[in-house]
């Protein structure tokens, strides 16, 4: 092959994986192209002492309505007690129908079904972007693809995104409006409970607190209400070869909270005691753990984890993540409160210009964000 054919050649080959693993699928491919498969010692099964799919991981359950009731303060030191020791909890009874949890998945679906034409309309390569379909983790600088499509929906303020929202399939911006309000308004129950679980009352009679220790707690409160929503609609098709390759690499998640809807196909993996373990799906349950923002908030206690996604050889998967911390334009350290001479600040102030700088030097090796942040401590 001339230079001149090599060259046209390997464009073809970037355009293809540009399009996406959608697009492959839909193409008939029956090999994982070089571009995605993994060095040998990244791959899903590539240390059997520190991989265990087939070991099914049990998260605390956390039910919301136990949680609104009198058992109110044994239900927030399992909170707790999740959060220091897992990163995760599975939430129950979180109040959101199962007609609206299945028709955000149901448009999900669809939206990937839709011919390539129909959803190349929102491919970009700008990451603030506030609606953006894409494929990998980030398509501009991994080394090596992972097995995802996604597509990306600012939420907040809704008014201001929304016209920009896909108009197809049709129903997709009814469906995700109320999905995207009903997570939110979630969102604020659970992230009132942490507070609490961190011994950060809301609602602290002055009488008995400090009036600056009140109001700091009311101040982050009041910042996370009129905080960023990031709706992330994952696709993960069927894999030819899924032993060379991850629908996500190891990562955390940058923000406060993540609530995870997920459909009935296994793939989610946290890195707990040092081994990778399957998280089984329970129907109608909220997968929420904890994120970066909390980590370095919380001033460690309260753990946000690396995680990853595995790929099948039979079925697709459909997952929708709503990301939820403080306004983009925030700064996030450490609650003074939570700071003392045993446990010292262990983290730099923070902001979401530190955390696009990380994205556009990072690789696919590591998406660890926090590590960055952490303040190196002196004996």
């Amino acid at each position: 092959m001339s230079t001149e054919q090599q060259n046209t050649y390997n464009q073809s080959l970037e355009t293809m994986y540009q399009k996406g693993v959608k697009n492959m699928y839909d193409n008939g491919i029956e090999h994982v192209p070089v571009k995605y498969i993994l060095p040998a010692a990244e791959r899903p099964n590539a240390n059997a002492a520190n991989s265990v799919p087939e070991v099914n991981l049990e998260l605390p359950v956390i039910d919301l309505a136990e949680l609104q009731g009198p058992n109110r303060s044994q239900v927030l030191e399992s909170l707790a007690y999740a959060c220091q020791n897992f990163g995760f909890f599975q939430l129950v009874n979180h109040g959101i129908s199962e007609e609206v949890t299945s028709n955000m998945v149901d448009v999900g679906k669809r939206f990937f079904e839709m011919p390539f034409a129909e959803r190349e309309k929102y491919m970009s390569a700008d990451m603030s972007s506030p609606v953006r379909y894409g494929t990998s983790f980030n398509q501009t600088n991994d080394g090596v693809f992972c097995w995802r499509d996604f597509l990306k929906l600012v939420c907040h303020p809704l008014p201001d995104v929304l016209p920009l929202w896909p108009t197809s399939p049709l129903d997709f911006r009814q469906l995700g409006v109320t999905y995207a309000k009903e997570t939110r308004s979630l969102f604020m129950m659970v992230v009132e409970a942490i507070l609490e679980s961190l011994g950060l009352k809301t609602d602290t009679d002055k009488k008995t607190e400090k009036y600056e220790d009140v109001d700091e707690v009311v101040g982050i409160k009041n910042e996370i209400e009129n905080g960023s929503q990031l709706m992330v609609v994952n696709c993960y098709p069927a894999c030819p070869q899924p032993d060379l390759t991850l629908g996500m690499p190891p990562h955390s998640d940058y923000g406060f909270l993540t609530l995870l809807l997920q459909d009935d196909v296994k793939g989610l993996q946290i890195q707990h005691r040092n081994k990778w373990v399957t998280v089984q799906p329970i129907p109608g349950s909220f997968v929420v753990n904890v994120g970066d923002h909390l980590e370095i908030f919380s001033n460690g206690r309260y753990k946000s984890v690396l995680h990853r996604v595995l790929v099948n050889s039979t079925k697709h998967r459909i997952s929708v993540a709503s990301l939820h911390s403080l306004p983009f334009t925030s700064t996030v350290r450490p609650s003074p409160k939570l700071i003392t001479h045993t446990n010292p600040r262990l983290y730099k102030d923070t902001n979401f210009a530190d955390f696009v700088a990380y994205l556009k030097t990072c690789d696919s090796k590591k998406k660890n964000f926090l590590e960055s942040r952490k303040i190196e401590q002196t004996q």
